[in-house]
């Protein structure tokens, strides 16, 4: 049986870079991942370019049952301390909005970083590798995998949540957390597209394509009765609504509650309409067309008949009043997500009450950690999931070296 300090699950971003840092630190590492392509969610993200941290990222942009827990991890490792590791590589970078940073040359760059750390560090790399068992006694963790028998005095779970099955996800996180006495928080997707009923949402399937800027926002969400709202691009789809706005405010979106959208944001869509009818020679349609893009204004006008190719100056006041509340307090009920396959990530996850927020070890059994997605600690679309990866990964490894070898 071969022997490790410490075992760390699952070789995404949070794993390689616990391992990295923990192996540089003087743990003797050991990294499995099942998967047949290394880090394969990294190299996807961003449109390939890997939107690795947020500038602003901070605890009030994530989601948990417990909000305060990712305070600490944060504090520790921001940002710019990630930036400073790409800085150190002349790995360029750059950022598009909202504080997003993306790389310069590709994700590939960020996978390459990581592997760098992790052979700084000595550390013993496995993959493809699965994990058939895990077990706890005396001497520590025993691990069944494909490459045979392994002991090591702490474990660490990184092995993610269940987003986007077709390259690894899987719910071995949650069940090793289950097997060890850990409450899970029920999983399910975020930073998802939303879909309706295929009739009710007929009319609109023929936008499928069109994008435009929005307020999206939702009731109340799973945190503390918290609102999600958003100034974001949304886009239809054939089954529903996608974009930034509709992924953002999916993570607090519950079934069978509606949402919110005001299509023509920044203005009073009533005052504007109303006040375009002085000397206004134009139709209804064509001045709404103005506000809104064309298809748009034409699909919302066409159950209202003849209204829509009336003179503006013709159509009444309170016609306008109900045409633009209409536009700007949009309210329609998803009857679901796309699911796990076009899901970001995972909302839900290993309950954080019985976690340390300073080293993420379970306060049921010592030696065990879980880190990264696996964790209920879901961050908003923009880098700010990389950020927990990065930080909650730093926090453990802190804790991981130097450790007494298992016996």
């Amino acid at each position: 049986m071969q022997v490790f300090d410490v075992v760390v699950v699952g070789a995404g971003a949070a794993g390689l870079f616990c391992a990295g840092v923990a192996g540089q630190r003087g743990a003797r590492v050991l990294l499995l991942d099942h998967a047949a392509k290394l880090a394969e969610k990294i190299r996807i993200s961003g449109g390939g370019r890997c939107n690795f941290t947020n500038r602003e990222a901070g605890p009030a942009n994530f989601l948990s049952d417990n909000p305060a827990f990712c305070r600490s991890a944060l504090a520790r490792f921001s940002p710019r301390d990630f930036i400073r590791l790409l800085d150190r590589d002349r790995i360029g970078w750059h950022e598009k909005h909202r504080g997003q940073l993306f790389c310069d040359e590709g994700s590939e760059e960020v996978i390459r970083l990581l592997l760098r750390e992790c052979e700084a560090g000595g550390v013993t790399l496995r993959q493809p590798c699965g994990v058939h068992a895990v077990r706890h006694g005396d001497a520590g963790f025993e691990l069944d995998t494909d490459a045979g028998p392994v002991r090591s005095a702490r474990l660490v779970i990184a092995s993610g949540g269940l987003s986007i099955p077709k390259i690894g996800a899987t719910d071995f996180g949650y069940r090793v957390a289950r097997q060890f006495g850990h409450r899970v928080i029920e999983p399910r997707p975020a930073l998802v597209p939303l879909t309706f009923d295929a009739a009710a949402w007929a009319p609109f399937a023929e936008l499928a394509g069109l994008s435009l800027e929005v307020r999206a926002s939702t009731g109340a969400g799973r945190v503390g009765g918290t609102r999600g709202e958003f100034l974001e691009d949304l886009l239809f789809t054939h089954r529903g609504l996608s974009g930034p706005a509709i992924l953002q405010i999916s993570s607090f979106w519950q079934p069978g509650a509606p949402i919110s959208l005001d299509l023509a944001p920044g203005i009073d869509l009533a005052a504007t309409l109303t006040g375009a009818k002085q000397g206004a020679r134009r139709q209804l349609d064509t001045e709404l067309a103005l506000h809104l893009p064309a298809r748009l204004a034409q699909r919302w006008l066409a159950p209202l008949g003849e209204l829509g190719r009336r003179p503006l100056a013709d159509v009444r006041d309170r016609d306008l009043q109900a045409l633009a509340t209409s536009l700007q307090r949009w309210q329609l009920t998803p009857t679901g997500t796309e699911g796990w396959r076009k899901a970001e990530v995972t909302i839900g996850g290993v309950d954080t009450r019985e976690l340390s927020s300073q080293t993420l070890e379970s306060r049921r059994l010592s030696g065990l950690h879980f880190i990264g997605e696996v964790v209920d600690v879901t961050g908003w679309l923009g880098g700010y999931n990389f950020q927990w990866a990065w930080a909650s990964a730093h926090a453990c490894a802190q804790a991981l070296a130097p450790v007494a070898s298992a016996a």
